[in-house]
């Protein structure tokens, strides 16, 4: 609806375009908020172009003025009966999908972890006794104890016991004769306390953790295969492969960080050679004689 001025000092100004009304007499103005001044009115199709950038194809999203955060009022045309009923529908599964995705996706994770307990059971048993195992077993226990085996493998992969170790060696050190035997320089004073890191911050560390907790069964039986295979259960010889295989990586992963520690804590910081500087300048200076 076009506003009509009478008068040149209140004349329509678009704050958009900077147009007035006398560049365009036929276009349409619109007050939409509290402003007053030059920012009170505004071009109905410029104001339309700016709501638009505003809500990025989401007609939904409310508008407001820069100026006086008034939020602009919005009236769309009435919709027939049957575009009025399709709009209700596309609403309702726009806000449904979420949860439904949600759940198919907690779903998927749920079926994978009974499968990956499943194979799992089988694995540590053997073939014949995990499926006679499985088979006599109540199906509401399987539902609910196979999804928890990689819960529970991830959970205690996340114990870090080497830490523990590493604080009773660091404090303890001093008093162990045979570790002054073993490792001389580690018991040397050192001349700072390095910052310690810390692993799961990191996005690769925390995959590292995942994939190392779901293939420690595999590694377990290959290791109980290698190291007890005079061990006539095959529960018994993984579960002994899985302590060897823990046991072992521990003791080296532990040896490993004391290293990396030792190194950080003797590092040194050098000066800076000045010949460097002095040849860089010398070179620059000093011109070929002929």
């Amino acid at each position: 609806m076009e506003q009509r001025r009478t008068s040149v000092e209140e004349r329509n100004a678009c704050w958009v375009c900077f147009a007035t009304e006398e560049d365009d007499r036929d276009v349409s103005w619109v007050r939409p908020c509290r402003c007053k001044g030059t920012t009170k009115w505004v071009h109905q199709s410029c104001l339309q172009r700016w709501i638009d950038e505003k809500q990025k194809g989401n007609s939904t999203t409310k508008v407001v003025c820069p100026q006086c955060n008034a939020e602009y009022l919005i009236i769309f045309p009435k919709l027939g009966p049957v575009v009025y009923i399709m709009d209700i529908a596309d609403k309702i599964i726009y806000k449904t999908c979420p949860f439904v995705a949600g759940g198919i996706f907690i779903g998927s994770v749920y079926w994978t972890a009974v499968t990956y307990g499943a194979v799992t059971v089988m694995q540590v048993l053997g073939h014949k006794e995990g499926l006679n195992v499985m088979e006599r077993a109540d199906p509401l226990f399987l539902l609910i104890g196979l999804p928890t085996i990689p819960v529970m493998l991830i959970l205690g992969k996340m114990v870090r016991w080497e830490d523990y170790v590493l604080r009773l060696w660091r404090k303890h050190s001093a008093k162990l004769p045979l570790l002054h035997y073993l490792f001389p320089d580690e018991l040397s004073r050192y001349t700072r306390v390095p910052a310690e890191t810390v692993p799961l911050s990191d996005p690769i560390s925390a995959t590292r953790v995942l994939c190392g907790a779901l293939v420690l069964p595999t590694i377990a039986t290959i290791v109980g295969k290698l190291m007890f295979g005079s061990v006539q259960s095959n529960f018994q010889r993984t579960l002994l492969g899985g302590i060897a295989f823990i046991a072992i990586k521990g003791v080296l992963k532990i040896y490993y960080r004391q290293q990396q520690y030792h190194r950080q804590a003797n590092r040194v910081v050098l000066d800076f050679p000045d010949d460097i500087t002095t040849g860089t300048d010398n070179s620059t200076q000093t011109a070929p004689t002929s």
